[in-house]
């Protein structure tokens, strides 16, 4: 449908409103998906019109539609089931879960089921997340305040919550003015016309007397309405229609199919006075006589489009669609001025833009042609890039020459590309390069241009016809756009030096803005035909032209060769200046930067200083000079949420300033304060290794280049519903960690309790004489640990002012967790000897159930209620390890006593498959969704791995024992974040693998301090330590890069003096992992304690790693022996 069509609509929907035509109003809205009424549909709501509410709704949007369709359709169906439940009306509750909820099952089966068990309850309001359910009005409230963030959240609703600011009955004022144009037109048009229909076009009679004058129709003439309008006598009569064409011209955006001929024409009939410069605008034509051809993209809507948008006179009732501004209320304390840290690039800083989802990961390029990523949480440089030519033969000769000239280069522009999977860099000569940064982990070059003669100006993403793309600007005077191929689509001609180019849309066409070193602003259509606009930016030279982040307000800075600046906001809708900021320092020598931090303020460097102003006041808010150290002119960039600013210094770096939500936002990355990152960070880049290249790429691509597997590069994958490897939040080693040379490297050794922060867990009621197992909860709240008791203990943390983000920590004391009713839940026990089972648990993905055993039947247990749901694979043989399948929470894999691994589907109740290839007992299980396989050890010192698609052996290799010991005790498994190596744990040693050929990498065997075996040991969330427990009471912080112990932590530091020299020992048994802070752990102790222990705010971390030159070749650092890394001996025969 036309943009005029659905503008008619709209007109229509006002009429029916006006004349009390409700139901019809509604059905017009929903039929036509064009106005969401977001008041109708919350009245629907709480009157519990549920059908109704549906019907409005899938207008707009359907239950599969995007995520949040979905939750908005679940939230409905899911208050009429409580609603049917709190009447005790079972039959319809019943019906609902069937007919309504059903579909939610494919995506979430495990809160499908809890949904369900709430009909085996007498009040649903004794499941937990559900006891504050009040009465229907209040949950209804509640509801309506959750469907309207998600209806706001939801981009298929864009636009469509604000009904277009209208005159009252416009339809009737269009229709008024219709009829008394037809009256006009009429060849003896009377005075008092009686007009009786609309239905066919108006004349008059001819009179038997002379012809009259100008004429008056009355009101009755036309149906009335409740509210008065102008009479039809006092609207002049309407110029011929190609006056529009004029009027058009004279703004931003001219009519592009008026030829010269017609043009001449309507300056003819026009009796409306022209400036002087719509005159010369109307004297250049715009389209060349063979044109036509060209404009297969642009059609008439776009033309219209184009009229409306920037258009110079309307006429006297024109419907204008202002864009609604967001009354969002803001402070001072919004703006980000407070110093957070400083980073030193180490050349001088020339472009940054941060990722647009990411939002402290920076992207910066530099004078000496490199590109740097930034994580700003860590203070880390991530990768360093510097600029290379993939292929010098395939540039022009142009840029041969020039390179073999002055082969020095610097980045002009970065800039991430809208969903933040590609790079855009352009350099100072000729070259474009494009990366594609992916979910891998993989910074790919898939092209580099010779793009322009002379300098790259400017980079940036556009989408001509629904197509990404990327526009570039030069000295050459031209504006090219490429596709993702390298192919050229559009060049565009300028008068002179294109300074930056400014890609937007409006509705669904798009444009280019740019400006040029003669002062000159332009606009483009992808047409190949020629500019739109021709307008005098402020200054007359270089202009930045900017959007607001919602994209409905223009700005544009720039600075004179006189050095004025002016900082302006643009009438989108007539092409002039709407307001200009003030506060810029006269006849200053450089040229302004500016950005936009979310809709409310903009920046400005200039005078050492950022200046900040309010979007809707001329004068400058605040300044600030970051603490000194700015240069005259520095460059800036928000975050997209606004919450952090980065700026250039003087000395080659650069400074992060946040409001109080950014150091939210980077207290997130560790319990670090971030007044102690003030200090200066010499942080030095990851070095990036060369790769294959892919078949996929195009074949001018020379490298590829591989970030460090740990990097918090990575998309973080969704915590809850994540698998046990991927919900590991990825974060590489801080920029501190990187050891400092100039100091001689000493283990890290803590052996008392004010070295660190411990908490340790209540006690319960039915304490354990050991704690056997222990999980975090995959959200990071709880801690639930498994005795030799056979009973299952949980801890929450919850909320409040001191602990805001509600996640675990050593800082707070946790409660024990039970419900109301009372219950624990404890294993079943066999009839054997309770001494000789092995106890084994396991999560649900996101935390609804926990399966667990300890001898006896295999039990799943509700976490909310502590029910046992069910109970399976009673013994003999005995369950030893338990594992969901990452991908469906009804496939489990039990190790099992016998040797044997059994695949058990939950939901039918039957064992699958058998797995056969151990001699003992089953000790560990690890899933890979990467590599498709599922990896198991067993008490005889054997790994072996599994095809997860048909189940049969891959590959099996034995642990290599040291000299006289025998294969007895367990050994465990565990895949590191990415699935590309595989920890292995036995009282022995410590052994990192390659997940994929099952070859040893690197090995540490228990010695000096640590001589004790080992009891267990896990991954850190990120993968970047390794946490062991030694049964002498010892844990040791290992990296996992080699395997070198960094940090030891003595018993005296978490036990009571009576424990530590107790008989027998008290020690860990088992460690835990944080999911989300990689310096957080917790201990099971053999006394049934469990306890948390994180290092001082001061320190950040667990010790320092050991610099490699400390190591010499047979794995022994100088500094102290306990740092070995024992070398890898040769692989071991791999058997089948």
């Amino acid at each position: 449908m036309s943009s005029l069509s659905r503008e008619l609509v709209f007109l229509i929907l006002q009429f029916l409103d006006e004349e009390k035509f409700k139901e019809s109003v509604h059905k017009l809205e929903q039929e036509s998906g064009f106005f969401f009424n977001m008041k109708y549909f919350e009245e629907t709501a709480q009157a519990g019109e549920w059908d109704e509410v549906e019907r409005y709704l899938s207008g707009f949007t359907k239950v599969d539609d995007n995520r949040y369709s979905m939750k908005i359709f679940f939230e409905i169906r899911k208050q009429k089931y409580l609603e049917a439940l709190d009447r005790h009306d079972r039959a319809k509750a019943v019906e609902i879960l069937v007919k309504d909820l059903k579909v939610f099952s494919t995506f979430n089966e495990e809160l499908y089921k809890e949904i369900t068990q709430l009909l085996t309850l007498d009040n649903f309001r004794e499941n937990e997340q559900l006891s504050k359910y009040g009465d229907t009005k209040f949950a209804r409230s509640i509801m309506l305040m959750e469907l309207k963030k998600l209806i706001e959240a939801n981009p298929l609703f864009r636009e469509k919550l604000v009904f277009p600011t209208l005159k009252a009955s416009r339809l009737r004022t269009l229709v008024n003015q219709s009829l008394n144009w037809q009256h006009q037109l009429c060849k003896n048009p009377r005075p008092n016309p009686d007009i009786k229909t609309l239905f066919t076009d108006h004349t008059c009679a001819p009179p038997s007397g002379a012809r009259a004058s100008q004429v008056s129709v009355p009101l009755a003439a036309v149906p009335k309405a409740s509210v008065t309008y102008t009479p039809l006598g006092s609207h002049a009569p309407f110029p011929p229609t190609a006056a529009a064409s004029v009027n058009a011209l004279a703004g931003w955006m001219g009519n592009v199919a008026a030829s010269s001929s017609i043009q001449s024409a309507v300056i003819a009939a026009s009796s409306i006075p022209l400036p002087p410069n719509q005159v010369s605008v109307l004297k250049r034509p715009r389209t060349p006589p063979n044109a036509l051809g060209i404009t297969d993209y642009q059609n008439a809507e776009s033309e219209q489009l184009m009229k409306r948008l920037l258009s110079g006179a309307h006429p006297v009732d024109e419907v204008t669609y202002p864009a609604p501004i967001p009354q969002v209320t803001w402070s001072l304390d919004d703006l980000p001025k407070m110093v957070v840290c400083t980073l030193s690039q180490g050349s001088n800083i020339t472009s940054m833009d941060f990722h647009p989802s990411h939002h402290t990961l920076l992207l910066v390029g530099s004078t000496n042609g490199e590109i740097t990523f930034w994580e700003i949480g860590l203070r880390e440089k991530l990768v360093s890039k510097p600029f290379k030519i993939c292929d010098l033969r395939a540039c022009s000769p142009q840029f041969q020459s020039t390179i073999v000239k002055d082969s020095s280069i610097s980045v002009t522009r970065v800039t991430w590309s809208p969903d933040g999977s590609l790079i855009g860099v352009a350099f100072s000569k000729h070259l474009i390069h494009l990366y594609a940064y992916q979910a891998s982990n993989d910074l790919r070059q898939l092209l580099e241009i010779d793009a322009h003669v002379g300098g790259v100006n400017d980079i940036a993403f556009c989408h001509p016809n629904k197509q990404l793309c990327v526009g570039t600007c030069g000295d050459d005077k031209l504006i090219k756009v490429w596709d993702l191929s390298g192919q050229r689509l559009y060049v565009f001609q300028d008068e002179a030096p294109v300074y930056s180019i400014c890609p937007h849309h409006k509705e669904n066409i798009q444009f280019i803005f740019s400006t040029s070193f003669d002062g000159k602003i332009k606009a483009w259509l992808y047409d190949n035909i020629g500019y739109r606009v021709d307008y005098d930016a402020p200054g007359r030279w270089c202009t930045t032209m900017l959007y607001s982040a919602d994209g409905s307000r223009l700005f544009s800075c720039g600075t004179s060769k006189d050095g004025d600046s002016f900082l302006v906001e643009w009438n989108e809708s007539e092409g002039t200046i709407k307001r200009t900021y003030t506060g810029f320092r006269r006849k200053s020598g450089g040229v302004v930067q500016l950005d936009a931090g979310q809709n409310h303020f903009l920046a400005a460097g200039e005078d050492n200083q950022i200046k900040f102003w309010d979007v809707d006041n001329t004068n400058m808010l605040t300044s600030t000079e970051a603490e000194g150290g700015l240069p005259s002119f520095p460059r800036l960039r928000f975050n997209k949420e606004g919450n952090l600013l980065a700026v250039t210094t003087v000395d080659n770096g650069l400074k992060i300033l946040a409001n109080a939500d950014g150091l939210k936002l980077l207290r997130t990355f560790g319990n670090r304060p971030f007044e102690a990152f003030r200090s200066q960070c010499e942080a030095s880049s990851i070095k990036v290794s060369g790769a294959p290249i892919v078949a996929s790429i195009p074949t001018n691509i020379s490298q590829v280049e591989r970030l460090d597997g740990n990097s918090p590069v990575r998309p973080s994958p969704i915590l809850n519903g994540g698998d046990s490897a991927s919900r590991n939040l990825e974060k590489p080693r801080a920029a501190e960690e990187l050891p400092d040379k100039t100091k001689p490297w000493e283990l890290t050794e803590i052996v008392n309790p004010q070295q660190c922060h411990i908490v340790t867990m209540p006690e319960t009621p039915d304490p354990a004489n050991e704690v056997s197992r222990l999980l975090y909860t995959n959200s990071g709240a709880g801690l639930l640990a498994l005795g030799s008791n056979a009973i299952q203990r949980l801890w929450k943390w919850s909320s409040n002012e001191q602990n805001p983000s509600g996640k675990a920590t050593a800082s707070v004391v946790p409660q024990h967790w039970q419900p109301n009713s009372g219950l624990v839940m404890t294993n079943n026990v066999s009839d054997a000897n309770p001494e000789e089972a092995v106890p084994c648990i396991a999560l649900s993905k996101n935390d609804s159930y926990v399966m667990s055993a300890c001898g006896g039947k295999v039990s799943l247990f509700n976490m909310m209620t502590f029910k046992v749901m069910t109970t399976f694979m009673p013994p003999p043989p005995a369950s030893t390890f338990l594992m969901f399948h990452p991908q469906d929470n009804n496939i489990i894999a039990i190790g099992m006593e016998d040797s044997t691994i059994h695949i058990y589907n939950v939901r039918v109740d039957e064992v699958k498959t058998k797995l056969k290839g151990h001699q003992k007992r089953i000790t560990g299980l690890a899933f890979s969704n990467n590599l498709n396989i599922l990896v198991s050890s067993g008490a005889d010192g054997q790994l072996c791995t599994w095809n997860t698609e048909n189940w049969e052996k891959k590959k099996s290799v034995f642990i290599q024992l040291p000299a006289g010991k025998t294969a007895s005790g367990d050994t465990r498994v565990q895949f590191n974040s990415d699935q590309s190596c595989l920890l292995v744990v036995h009282e022995t040693q410590l052994a990192i693998y390659d997940a994929s050929k099952m070859e040893r990498i690197d090995q540490w065997i228990p010695q000096d301090t640590l001589s004790a075996p080992l009891s267990h040991a896990t991954y850190s969330c990120n993968s970047q330590l390794v946490y062991a427990s030694f049964c002498d009471g010892n844990i040791g912080v290992f990296d996992t890069d080699n395997l070198r112990l960094r940090c030891r932590i003595s018993s005296s530091t978490y036990l009571f003096t009576t424990a530590v020299n107790s008989n027998p020992t008290v020690y860990p048994l088992v460690v835990a992992a944080h999911p989300q802070e990689p310096n957080q752990f917790a201990v099971g102790l053999s006394d049934g304690t469990v306890k948390v222990v994180e290092p001082l705010e001061s320190e950040g971390k667990w010790g320092a790693p050991v610099p490699v030159d400390n190591v010499i070749p047979n794995g022994r650092a100088p500094a102290s022996s306990a740092a070995t890394s024992n070398p890898s001996a040769d692989q071991l025969q791999l058997q089948r």
